[in-house]
């Protein structure tokens, strides 16, 4: 499970368009660190995180995303999910974007 956390925090992290060999690689939260939170963003910041993970880490399949705090810059997700290796029910918290 460590090594899950670890790729979902790096598709997560990774702003789109800044790999050069794979630039459709990672995921449009860079976007919404800075906008003010409203229902809308909440619902955008799911979208993209579901989105990211569908296309990069075929191992988890995403239930619930939490927002734990953004502010300045930064952004904190837990994630609830299935891992589908197993088809245990998961929880990964404290990813970090920033």
């Amino acid at each position: 499970l460590e090594h899950l956390r670890q790729s979902i925090a790096d598709i997560l992290s990774t702003p789109i368009g800044s790999r050069i060999m794979r630039r459709d690689y990672g995921s449009r939260l860079f976007k919404r660190i800075d906008a003010p939170m409203t229902g809308e963003l909440m619902a955008e910041i799911y979208s993209d995180v579901v989105e990211a993970l569908f296309s990069y880490e075929p191992r988890f399949e995403v239930t619930n995303v939490s927002v734990v705090s953004i502010e300045n810059g930064h952004l904190i997700l837990d994630l609830v999910g299935k891992y589908l290796v197993t088809g245990e029910t998961v929880t990964i918290n404290g990813i970090d974007i920033q």
